[in-house]
């Protein structure tokens, strides 16, 4: 399988990275020239635009950020998708509204193409250890033949229904643990109050039942500080997501989103 890659991020340049270690023919392209520096001295092609990037695939991953970015790619002037053969595969792993991918799986099968979404869960450490979580929707023979590219930089990767189904999986992991993120750090603030150190007190619950990867990922400071810088953007954009869909299903959802609000607020990114 030929395999283009859209998305040289922090998170998407260790994966195509992986994908060229695997011997798979990739082509690459990237807005910022910079992005590209990296794999100039690998086997890679570089695309002078992402419809030349598609006439050399058979399967083309997008890792950008958001629902415009998506779009564009696609469908836009010098989109991938008026340039794939017919039988070829869009993997959006961007974390994105479900009925967008819907959106767009519907319009690419009149070309003959097939859209899955796959976002994915773990950071670059993940892809360098070869355990990055992908969460894919689709069609289950598509998803078959993507498989043995996504297993170069993940495991597990889960099949879990249809085109959406991926994404509305990503959106609830990113909801419950910035969720978890609130929690812990009230709790910390509480530890304060009553005289226990941030530091013992996440010795403390880092060796116990309570322990989170929320709660390793604070640093062990008690505060959102460093994550806000890293990750703040992303997780209000990730529970925004998640508020849009909340409307469409049943059940209690006042808690996790108290928590996730009061993360939000904390660093200083109000939903």
């Amino acid at each position: 399988m030929r395999v283009g890659f859209i998305g040289l991020g922090s998170q998407g340049a260790p994966m195509a990275q992986r994908i060229v270690d695997a011997d798979y023919e990739t082509t690459l392209w990237a807005r910022r020239p910079a992005s590209l520096e990296p794999f100039l001295d690998t086997a890679a092609k570089i695309a002078t635009s992402p419809a030349e990037l598609a006439q050399g695939s058979d399967l083309v991953c997008l890792c950008v950020i958001g629902d415009d970015d998506v779009r564009e790619l696609v469908t836009g002037p010098h989109g991938v998708l008026g340039a794939l053969e017919p039988g070829a595969i869009i993997a959006i792993h961007s974390t994105v509204q479900p009925d967008l991918c819907r959106e767009l799986a519907a319009t690419a099968a009149e070309y003959g193409i097939s859209v899955i979404d796959a976002p994915v869960s773990g950071g670059a450490p993940a892809v360098a250890e070869k355990r990055l979580l992908v969460m894919v929707g689709g069609d289950t023979d598509v998803v078959a033949r993507c498989r043995p590219v996504f297993e170069t930089y993940a495991d597990p990767v889960v099949h879990l229904g249809d085109v959406g189904s991926g994404q509305v999986a990503k959106i609830l992991n990113n909801l419950l643990f910035t969720a978890n993120l609130g929690v812990a750090a009230s709790l910390f603030a509480l530890g304060e109050a009553l005289g226990v150190a941030s530091d013992r007190l996440t010795e403390v619950i880092s060796g116990g039942s309570a322990n989170s990867f929320a709660l390793t990922s604070m640093g062990g400071d008690g505060n959102l500080d460093r994550l806000a810088t890293l990750a703040g953007s992303l997780l209000q954009k990730d529970v925004r997501l998640a508020a849009a869909l909340a409307g469409q299903g049943d059940g209690e959802i006042e808690a996790v989103f108290q928590g996730a609000d009061a993360a939000l607020v904390r660093m200083g990114r109000p939903r």
